[in-house]
C-alpha cells in the first residue's frame, strides 16, 4: 500500500530572507479572501501579500520576498509570535508552496506550528537576541545562506573566512521523526500497514465475537 508521503527534511542548505517584524499573524501570512481559491493551482502568490503589494495590488519591490536576492528562498528568519491568530491552515500552505521548508523566530503560534509540522515544514524557536543576531547578519548580506541540520537540531550560519556561528534548537521527538522520514500521521499509519493486518488477523483468530458479522445489515 502506498504511503501519504511528504519531502523528508534532514539538512538543508538554503537562502534564508529576513522578515524583521513581530507578531505576524496568519490573516498577514494568508488573507482571508485568497481562501477561497484552489489550493491545487498554489497558495504562494497570496503569501503576505497585504505586505508585499501597494495600495493599488502592484508588488512592492522593497519588500523582502520581492527582491531578485531572496529568490528561491527556502528559510524565513521573522521575530517572536510568528503565526499567531486563527488556526488558519492555509497559512501554512501559502509558506510551503512559496518553497519555505523552515521558519526561524524566537516563538510561534500553538497551531501554527502543528499546523507547520504536519505539512512538513520545520519551526526553529531560537532565542531572540539570537534571532536579532541571524536578522542583522541577513540583512548586510543579502542573498546570504543558512545551513538547518534537524537530525543534529542544528542552525548554522556561515560568517565568512571559514568560520560559521551554531545555534542549537529543540522539537518534539515523535515530530522530528516524522519530517526527517518524509511522513505524516496518514502516512505512518500506512507504514505500519503489516503490523495492523497482522494484528487484526490474530485478533480475528483468538477472539471472532469482537469482529462485526458481515451477514448482519
Amino acid at each position: 500500500m502506498a504511503q501519504a508521503m511528504l519531502r523528508p527534511l534532514t539538512r538543508l542548505t538554503a537562502i534564508a530572507a529576513p522578515l524583521p517584524l513581530a507578531n505576524v499573524d496568519t490573516d498577514q501570512l494568508l488573507p482571508a479572501r485568497f481562501m477561497r481559491r484552489p489550493r491545487g493551482d498554489g497558495y504562494h502568490p497570496y503569501l503576505l501579500h497585504d505586505l508585499a503589494h501597494d495600495a493599488e495590488g502592484r508588488p512592492d519591490p522593497d519588500f523582502v520576498l520581492n527582491r531578485p536576492d531572496y529568490a528561491g528562498a527556502g528559510i524565513l528568519v521573522a521575530r517572536r509570535n510568528f503565526g499567531g491568530g486563527s488556526s488558519r491552515e492555509g497559512a501554512v500552505y501559502a509558506l510551503v508552496d512559496a518553497g519555505f521548508r523552515v521558519i526561524i523566530a524566537p516563538g510561534f503560534g500553538d497551531i501554527f506550528r502543528a499546523n507547520a509540522l504536519k505539512n512538513g515544514m520545520l519551526p526553529v524557536a531560537l532565542d531572540e537576541a539570537v534571532v536579532d543576531r541571524l536578522l542583522t547578519a541577513l540583512a548586510a548580506s543579502p542573498g546570504a545562506t543558512v545551513s538547518v541540520d534537524l537530525p543534529e537540531q542544528t542552525v548554522t550560519l556561515p560568517m565568512g573566512a571559514g568560520r560559521a556561528e551554531v545555534f542549537g534548537f529543540e522539537v518534539d521527538p515523535f515530530r522530528k521523526d516524522l519530517l526527517v522520514r518524509g511522513l505524516d500521521e496518514i502516512g505512518l499509519t500506512l507504514s505500519l500497514a503489516d503490523e495492523i493486518a497482522g494484528y487484526a488477523e490474530v485478533r480475528t483468530r483468538h477472539e471472532p465475537w469482537v469482529v462485526p458479522d458481515s451477514r448482519i445489515t
